[in-house]
């Protein structure tokens, strides 16, 4: 049975830019090894997955990039430049062919047309947007019928020790940039929840993977 729990407040974009802005330059060591295992699988599912059009959603520093499989024509996109940057020198370090663009670009409102892609994934993103159910509506007008749509985030534990961690990290949203008490109701309604696949990701269950998939007749 899932815990109740009471709607986060919002973090605006502002203060997701100035988070971030803060990380940037130690996001991979801090962040780096914490999101590997999280990370490792979502990218693992989009290459299994049929499709070459592929949209990363909060690309960051772009840790992933190196991981997709070179049939994979990426596009990222981050609301933080400072993260951008970082993902560009990834990529002319590590010769990524398959990059086609890394652009600044609120999530919630991108300026793509429909059906541009065939897999978005949002890797830890969920619960760093302003709003939720926003990212979720856009990612399925961007993503074709018969698509995939997949997430790995971190959300809210159903009790124990965790959850009460978690409700007092919560205090430090703004600071820290995302939600800690991110409850996986905030974005995926009862609809969406049935449709979708929901795999704990090793070790711990700390991250979950959801894959929804898009109606073919939409």
């Amino acid at each position: 049975m899932m815990s109740s729990f009471q709607p986060r407040s919002a973090l605006d974009a502002d203060s997701v830019k100035a988070a971030y802005r803060r990380w940037a330059r130690v996001y991979d060591s801090v962040f780096g090894g914490i999101s590997a295992f999280g990370r490792r699988r979502a990218v693992a599912a989009v290459n299994a997955l049929p499709g070459k059009k592929v949209l990363e959603v909060g690309v960051g520093t772009g840790l992933a990039l190196p991981s997709y499989n070179k049939d994979k024509r990426i596009t990222g996109i981050d609301l933080s430049e400072d993260m951008l940057e970082r993902a560009r020198l990834r990529v002319l370090r590590d010769h990524l062919g398959n990059i086609d663009d890394l652009l600044e670009m609120d999530a919630e409102a991108t300026t793509f047309e429909d059906n541009s892609f065939d897999i978005a994934v949002a890797m830890f993103v969920a619960s760093v947007v302003p709003h939720p159910d926003l990212l979720l509506k856009e990612l399925k007008r961007l993503v074709r019928p018969g698509g995939h749509i997949l997430f790995v985030n971190h959300f809210l534990a159903d009790g124990g020790v965790r959850l009460k961690m978690e409700r007092v990290m919560a205090r430090a949203s703004r600071s820290l940039g995302w939600h800690p008490d991110f409850a996986m109701e905030t974005l995926l309604p009862p609809e969406d929840r049935a449709r979708a696949t929901v795999t704990p990701v090793p070790p711990m269950g700390l991250f979950t993977l959801v894959t929804l998939p898009q109606n073919k007749d939409r």
